[in-house]
């Protein structure tokens, strides 16, 4: 990670160490950051008081030193040395933004048109369930009405078989 740093004495030591100043989180991106020292042997070239550029790798050991000076004044040359906010600014800004808000707006109509196609399924979902309860009720009734006329026809059978065996 890339950080922005002061070389430092530390009180105790007198050794020169250095304080993080911010990081990099992307490009053009900055944050300070919270204080902290680290020790550098590396920084033996330069001056207390000196800021420095450090490429820090896990553990924070140092991977690139280098001094801030050609950083800055690239930061001043590029934001600072003439009015950064013009009308053509501006208007590359509201374009840029219009177009998020289209963006967006799309994207809602989008949701509406899923969401109301997505409530018209369960509403068919529900009719053809209410649809299926009602016939099953018929099957049922018509599977009793087909058992008893089955159980009258056994009946009936039964009579006329004993009828037969009479005579």
């Amino acid at each position: 990670m890339l950080y922005l740093a002061q070389v430092q004495k530390n009180h105790h030591s007198g050794e020169k160490e250095l304080y993080l100043l911010a990081y990099q989180k992307a490009d053009n991106l900055w944050q300070v950051s919270t204080p902290e020292t680290i020790f550098c042997e590396k920084i033996n070239n330069f001056e207390q008081g000196n800021l420095v550029i450090v490429e820090l790798g896990e553990n924070q050991q140092i991977l690139t030193l280098g001094n801030a000076k050609n950083w800055v004044l690239e930061l001043v040359k590029q934001y600072l040395s003439y009015p950064t906010i013009t009308p053509d600014w501006v208007e590359k800004e509201m374009a840029r933004i219009e177009q998020g808000r289209q963006e967006i707006t799309a994207k809602s109509l989008d949701l509406t048109r899923r969401q109301l196609e997505l409530e018209t399924q369960r509403e068919q979902i529900q009719a053809l369930e209410s649809q299926l309860k009602k016939e099953q009720l018929k099957l049922g009734k018509r599977q009793l009405e087909l058992e008893t006329q089955r159980e009258n026809i056994q009946a009936l059978e039964n009579k006329l078989n004993q009828e037969q065996e009479q005579t």
